[in-house]
């Protein structure tokens, strides 16, 4: 069986190592290092992990993670690249593939986007397909529930989705799996994205979700 996460972990240590400690990165306000010391705290301290996603709880977390970039830089990626630790919950049987194919591929591209007009590398096959298997769900959390605009996202090769509030403009998206991700990730300022809508649509969209450059 393919393991896409494995593979997006590795691909990621490697763009960290290329890049450095002092890199820009599409994550606001974060170089390398803090990437990679947040990739770190995500699998070695879950006690820690919570304020990723809690407001309430994102002081301590931003602690532990200033902590972590403190370390060495070359400690960071051994880390990251070991795979979590048995205490983790991404060493649940599946947990790493589950959680991190996205998670990984989107970090890996916001190392290599931030260095400039980067084109897309292309994905194997079963990857993209992986990434499409997990852009409904993620469509629908990230960018559905944000989006003032219908959203009708399509697969080159034809497959589409449909989120966001019904009776609403519509906006097309299409592109190839990754970019789809991106965008629902906010970084659709730097994808290949083919966009098509009322011009309304469109700038109501951008207020919430970047698109790709007019």
């Amino acid at each position: 069986m393919s393991n896409h996460a494995l593979a997006e972990r590795h691909r990621l240590t490697e763009l960290l190592a290329a890049a450095g400690p002092d890199a820009p990165t599409l994550c606001a306000g974060w170089t390398t290092r803090d990437l990679a010391a947040h990739l770190v705290l995500r699998e070695h301290r879950p006690d820690a992990a919570a304020g990723i996603r809690i407001p309430a709880l994102a002081a301590r977390t931003r602690r532990v993670q200033d902590g972590y970039a403190a370390r060495p830089y070359e400690e960071l990626l051994r880390l990251f690249r070991s795979g979590p630790p048995l205490y983790s919950p991404f060493a649940l049987p599946g947990a790493d593939e589950a959680a991190n194919t996205v998670e990984y591929f989107v970090h890996a591209e916001d190392v290599l986007r931030a260095a400039g007009d980067v084109k897309p590398q292309p994905l194997p096959p079963g990857r993209a397909e992986a990434l499409w298997r997990r852009l409904p769900m993620i469509a629908r959390f990230e960018a559905g529930r944000r989006s003032p605009v219908r959203l009708v996202l399509t697969h080159p090769d034809g497959r589409s989705l449909t989120i966001g509030p019904a009776g609403a403009p519509t906006v097309h998206l299409t592109g190839d799996p990754g970019e789809l991700i991106l965008f629902t990730y906010g970084r659709g300022a730097h994808t290949t994205l083919l966009t098509d809508g009322a011009p309304e649509a469109l700038e109501a969209l951008r207020h919430v979700l970047p698109l790709p450059a007019r």
